[in-house]
């Protein structure tokens, strides 16, 4: 949801909506990231992409029934030739739309489609503050160079940009130094990713970062965020952060009304996986988050509006009544729920407790 609260930021929920799709629209990619939700390839013989005709329809199937923020994401989207084209016909639709790219693909001719099409913010991704820490993470030499001239060419054209970075145990020593060159760099946002182990994220569960380090990391952010005045900042997929920051301002006996903690307040929580944001993938299937690998049906076969309102998965996801383990018995469960998409990765449940939270919840304690 790297878009969202830039854009929606003051929205209150008071229902589920959807107010927010990523939208894979290639699997095809030139990097093989090490923790690739989608394990993107250059070459994909299997799941082709969809024509742009159909990127019409789905698009005038989600606009007659809301207004979310659409992020074009993939893969690496720029190597759609129809990418501008399909963001074009979104933003005459009066869709807020995005483009999530890893930035080896720009170039001063990029920059001036993206601004044609009505492209509203750019993410880059940057997991390094160093060529070697981030062209590891992401399997290719050049990658940070890349990036690094992304963002200054979307400084040069005056387009907002922002960062996601992902961490595992093989970089989570360079997250200050991350936070601070994506400020450098002039990003709107910069967002901590917490990686869930899908895709070929499976392949490096050994690598995962330590509830302990976890919580440590969590704390870090309170308090570097508490400082923070120009930049808005939020890590991701670590949904336990919202109870983190009401334990340290009780303790502290502050008032720390933190943007993302306010935006989550009126009905909406950590998790929202399938309450306010989705995925739908180069298939057709809408997931409820980019790293949730279960569909809730095929926008082929169904509208959007269809499975967003009647789906079994979406309507479980929604029923906090029905989370077990810790989750189910947390006191934080409103501002929080865990991860539902890593339950579903390490258990093969999605209403199983967050695997990777430390706290124990006070009912839990008397149950046990």
């Amino acid at each position: 949801m790297f878009f969202y609260q830039r854009l929606c930021k003051n929205y209150i929920v008071t229902k589920f909506e959807p107010r927010w799709i990523a939208w894979e629209i290639t699997r095809r990619c030139n990097l093989k990231c090490i923790h690739c939700r989608s394990s993107s390839e250059l070459i994909v013989s299997e799941h082709p992409d969809f024509p742009t005709q159909e990127a019409y329809r789905i698009i005038d199937d989600i606009a007659s029934y809301a207004k979310p923020v659409i992020v074009l994401s993939g893969g690496e989207p720029l190597l759609r030739k129809d990418v501008f084209d399909i963001a074009k016909y979104g933003t005459e639709k009066g869709l807020r739309m995005c483009l999530a790219t890893n930035g080896m693909l720009v170039n001063d001719e990029i920059c001036e489609k993206i601004k044609e099409s009505g492209i509203r913010i750019v993410s880059l991704s940057l997991d390094g503050a160093s060529e070697g820490i981030h062209d590891d993470f992401r399997r290719q030499k050049g990658a940070f160079s890349g990036t690094i001239n992304a963002a200054r060419l979307f400084k040069k054209h005056n387009i907002e940009f922002i960062v996601n970075s992902s961490f595992t145990k093989r970089n989570q020593e360079e997250i200050p130094k991350v936070y601070k060159l994506a400020k450098e760099l002039g990003a709107t946002a910069w967002y901590m990713f917490m990686i869930v182990p899908t895709g070929r994220g499976e392949e490096i569960m050994n690598e995962l970062i330590s509830k302990e380090d976890y919580e440590k990391l969590l704390e870090w952010h309170y308090q570097m965020e508490k400082k923070e005045k120009d930049m808005l900042v939020r890590p991701t997929c670590a949904p336990h952060y919202y109870r983190v920051v009401l334990q340290k301002s009780k303790d502290e006996g502050e008032k720390f009304e933190r943007r993302s903690l306010k935006f989550s307040t009126g009905g909406a929580k950590g998790c929202i996986a399938g309450q306010l944001i989705s995925l739908i993938d180069v298939d057709g299937n809408i997931l409820p988050c980019s790293y949730f690998p279960k569909s809730a049906g095929s926008i082929r076969e169904k509208s959007f509006k269809e499975i967003w309102e009647n789906s079994e998965l979406f309507e479980e996801l929604r029923d906090f009544k029905k989370y077990k383990g810790r989750c189910g018995s947390c006191e934080y469960i409103n501002v929080c729920g865990g991860c539902r998409a890593r339950a579903y990765s390490v258990y093969g449940d999605y209403l199983e407790e967050e695997p990777f939270c430390g706290y124990m919840p006070k009912k839990y304690k008397t149950k046990t």
